[in-house]
This record gives C-alpha cells, sequence and structure tokens, in this order.
C-alpha cells in the first residue's frame, strides 16, 4: 500500500507538477518591462540616407507602426524588399544590405507583423498570408518604392511566394531562401513520407499555449538552442524581442492562421518572374521533393543554388547568398 500511494504520488506530480514548474518558469523568464518595445518606441520615423550605412528607423504603413532597416537611399539601380522569417527579423539581412546599398540598390527590410512591437494585433486571424502581403505593399507604398526586387526566407518566402503567384506587377524578380514554390511544396507534404516527416513540427507549432511555454521555459533555453549558428548581437535581438509577453504568440501566429497546407495551388500556379532559389541540401524542415517539384512551375526563369548546409543560410553563407542576390537582381533590371 505505501509502494502504491508513492506511485501515485510521482503520476501526481509528473501530470501536474512538472506542467506548473515549467510555466513558472516560463512566466519568471519574460521582460515585463518591454525593454524592447521601449527601445522601439524611441527610434525616428523613417526617411531615406544615402549611403550603404544600415539605419533603424519606424515606418507607419498599414495602421501599424513597423520597424524597419534600410540602406541605400538614393540609388540609382532600383529598389529591394527584404523579408525575414520566423523566429528572427530584419537583423538577419545586416550582412548583405551594404552589398546591395554600394551597388545601387534602395534596400529595406523590416520587421513584419508580429515582430514589431507597433504590429502586433491580437488574434491568430490577424496573420492571414493575404494580410501579410498587403504589409508588404504598404511598406513598398510608404517608403516610396513602384516597382522592387523581393527577396525572402522561411515563412517570408512563404509570403513572397504569395506575391508573386498573384502576379504583382510590382515585383521584378524573385529570390526564395530555403522555401520552394509553395504548390510544390503543399504537393510534398500531402504525398512524402519526408517532407511529412520534416513538417511535423507545424502541428506542434499550431497547438495554444504550449508552444510559448516550451519556448521560453528556462531563460528562453530552446529558442537559444535555435540560433547556435547566429552571431551574439542577432541572438541577443530575437531573445530580447520574444522575452516579451505577446510576442512569440504573435509569431506562432503565422502558423495557426495558415491552418493544416491542403496540397491545393492556385489556378495558375506558373511564375512569370526571373526566380532564384537557394535552399540547403540538410534542412531539417525542406525535403528535395519539393525542389524538385517546384520546377515544373517554370519555363527557363528558374535558378536554383543548393548549399551543403542547413536552414540558416543566412548565417552560414551570407556571403554567397549575398553575391548570388546581387548577381540576379543585376541580370534583371
Amino acid at each position: 500500500m505505501p509502494i502504491l500511494k508513492k506511485l501515485m504520488f510521482v503520476l501526481l506530480f509528473l501530470l501536474i507538477g512538472v506542467p506548473v514548474v515549467i510555466w513558472i518558469s516560463s512566466f519568471a523568464s519574460m521582460d515585463r518591462e518591454l525593454t524592447f518595445t521601449q527601445s522601439v518606441s524611441k527610434l525616428p520615423d523613417f526617411g531615406w540616407t544615402t549611403g550603404n550605412a544600415v539605419t533603424i528607423s519606424n515606418i507607419q504603413a498599414n495602421g501599424m507602426a513597423f520597424r524597419i532597416r534600410a540602406a541605400g537611399g538614393g540609388g540609382s539601380q532600383g529598389n529591394v524588399i527584404l523579408l525575414h522569417g520566423f523566429p528572427e527579423s530584419s537583423v538577419m539581412w545586416k550582412p548583405i544590405m551594404p552589398k546591395l546599398a554600394n551597388a545601387g540598390f534602395q534596400t529595406l527590410a523590416f520587421d513584419q507583423r508580429g515582430y514589431s512591437p507597433g504590429a502586433r494585433p491580437e488574434g491568430a486571424g490577424s496573420y492571414t498570408v493575404d494580410q501579410l502581403i498587403a504589409d508588404v505593399i504598404a511598406v513598398a507604398d510608404a517608403a516610396g518604392l513602384d516597382r522592387f526586387h523581393l527577396v525572402g526566407h522561411d515563412w517570408g518566402a512563404g509570403v513572397g511566394w504569395g506575391l508573386v503567384l498573384s502576379k504583382n506587377p510590382r515585383v521584378i524578380s524573385w529570390t526564395a531562401l530555403s522555401i520552394p514554390h509553395m504548390a510544390a511544396f503543399a504537393e510534398a507534404i500531402q504525398s512524402d513520407p519526408d517532407q511529412q516527416s520534416k513538417s511535423a513540427y507545424m502541428g506542434f507549432f499550431r497547438t495554444p499555449v504550449v508552444p510559448e511555454t516550451l519556448f521560453t521555459f528556462n531563460g528562453l533555453a530552446m529558442l537559444d538552442g535555435l540560433y547556435s549558428d547566429h552571431l551574439p548581437e542577432t541572438k541577443a535581438e530575437y531573445l530580447a524581442m520574444f522575452a516579451e509577453p505577446g510576442a512569440l504568440t504573435a509569431a506562432l501566429n503565422w502558423y495557426r492562421a495558415s491552418g493544416a497546407i491542403d496540397g491545393s495551388a492556385p489556378d495558375d500556379a506558373s511564375v512569370k518572374v526571373p526566380t532564384l532559389f537557394i535552399w540547403g541540401n540538410q534542412d531539417p524542415a525542406v525535403g528535395v521533393h519539393s525542389v524538385t517539384a517546384q520546377r515544373k512551375y517554370f519555363s527557363n526563369n528558374l535558378t536554383e543554388i543548393e548549399l551543403d548546409t542547413g536552414h540558416w543560410i543566412m548565417e552560414t553563407h551570407a556571403e554567397t547568398v549575398g553575391a548570388a542576390v546581387l548577381l540576379h537582381i543585376m541580370s534583371h533590371p
């Protein structure tokens, strides 16, 4: 009988005690002083400055305030918009922005919806892809960019694919990092066991509360581990941003708003704009099936670069990516 009582106590602790301990640790890890938000609120209003120095400011677009990095104001070669993915921010593009500015391109990267403290509406319904696409157009309008070259990584690539597949004439060229054509990606999730295994994490990210709790547990230790390939100053920015209540929920709402990928494609999923696709063949989130399957949506306007690396290609191969992006956009003025 005493043994049975001990077993019951252990079981009760595992079922109730462990989750409570994790939640308390997560709660204690939060920055309720909102240090990151306060620093963003003190940034100046957006305005182009000349030269290749990367400036940080706030830009008003789509009824919200987005934190934005910009370089190369007045550039004569055209415009470039860079879209970050999960769980990152515009700082991921800092290594290649001076290179683009030096080549004469007005270049901007903004912290997208949910990542900018001033653009963080509540509820997963506020993070559908059509709204994220509308943010890109609104920021372009606010920055005075008529037509532009578009570059996106991870979820930023997902938003970019959505804009490209809408046949918007403002996109001159398109560069997708890590994530292939969304119709091909959806096809792989439906039919390829390898991609199904690689994408299983998406279901977990769509569950309420649990992902945020685990990511922020023990001083955001799990997030910290994700950033092993990142520069210390880049990692510091991410951890400061996601330590604030609501920030991680907003970022995860991109997954929750997307729902399960059902394999359907637009009536016309062909891509007409010149496209560069760069991916890592060791990417734990993307299999080769979707990379191969995307080729049917192009007609001699797709360039592919395969790198011997994982998902964080901007962190491991910034020079290679920067040179490839610059060559691509200069080939399509």
